[in-house]
């Protein structure tokens, strides 16, 4: 299959188990039911769940395996967008193409909301990867915690939020997105990981190597299209972050070295996966889809 295909069955299959797993919008109370499916099953790439349903197919597992573990990390990656473009974080109008979800109900509903969907996310995996030891369920909710919190992503939004205006070096930069956005990346890959039944330290180590590097790429490439992607497409302001004073990585490589560092760390992440063959293919293809997509 070409990865836009691959693409398309992921996200269908994590769109429908999220359908599955979200309360119904029309039931009370509504108006955070509503808020929840708004902030959820509107556009979106789905970039995190994908990588869990490709690292579990390279290691064997079937696909309905892996459905708790992508609706899990895609319910805390809504929680933390409704949190991050609140007025007392990024204060952003625009999320997806579309208003923000303080924009579309109002603030109180949108904090309520991710609150619900971090717990529902923890839920999920509680009671929906029944094919695996409760042992493993255990690492896969520790592995959960860890990537949201303070030592996370929780803690990357703190960084982010006290470094406007500052002049960080690169490797504070590169600290802070490897909480805020790198830690739940390498959680996806993680789960996936987590949901197969394979035992192995090397490959463990392998796919956490490729997580990171795409996790951070990831990033890079985010601070590129800040600064040349069209609105309409990324589905944001651009320049919103050069609006804002906040450190970036064009700001302090230059654009075309920190188009260098992501392509530097797409390779990186291709070589961590050569002992897994060509089952790693799409894991490969995702690599480079990150550095070279335009949204």
């Amino acid at each position: 299959m070409s990865l836009t295909a691959t693409l398309e069955q992921y996200q269908s299959q994590v769109d429908r188990a999220l359908d599955a797993r979200l309360p119904a919008a029309d039931s009370d109370p509504v108006g955070l039911h509503s808020a929840m499916c708004y902030a959820v099953l509107g556009p979106g790439k789905r970039v995190r769940p994908v990588l869990v349903y490709a690292t579990g197919q390279a290691l064997g597992t079937a696909l309905e395996d892996l459905d708790a573990c992508a609706v899990a990390v895609e319910l805390i990656h809504a929680y933390s967008l409704i949190h991050d473009d609140l007025p007392a974080m990024d204060d952003d109008d625009l999320r997806r193409g579309r208003p923000t979800c303080h924009k579309q109900f109002d603030e109180a509903t949108a904090i309520l909301a991710g609150d619900a969907l971090q717990a529902l996310a923890f839920g999920v995996i509680a009671t929906g990867a029944a094919h695996v030891t409760a042992d493993r369920r255990v690492d896969m909710l520790r592995e959960l915690a860890q990537a949201s919190g303070s030592e996370g992503m929780a803690g990357g939004q703190a960084m982010d939020l006290a470094a406007v205006g500052r002049a960080l070096s690169l490797a504070e930069l590169e600290k802070m997105h490897m909480h805020k956005t790198g830690a739940l990346i390498r959680a996806s890959v993680r789960l996936g990981y987590l949901a197969s039944d394979i035992d192995d330290r090397e490959i463990a180590d392998r796919l956490d190597q490729y997580a990171r590097c795409v996790g951070l790429a990831f990033q890079v490439h985010d601070d590129i299209l800040d600064v040349e992607g069209d609105t309409a497409v990324i589905g944001k302001p651009q320049g919103s972050d050069i609006d804002r004073n906040k450190p970036t990585y064009p700001n302090i490589l230059g654009m075309a070295q920190a188009k260098q560092t992501a392509q530097d760390l797409c390779d990186e992440a291709l070589s961590s996966l050569e002992p897994l063959g060509i089952a790693a293919d799409t894991l490969r293809q995702l690599a480079a889809y990150i550095v070279n997509r335009d949204r």
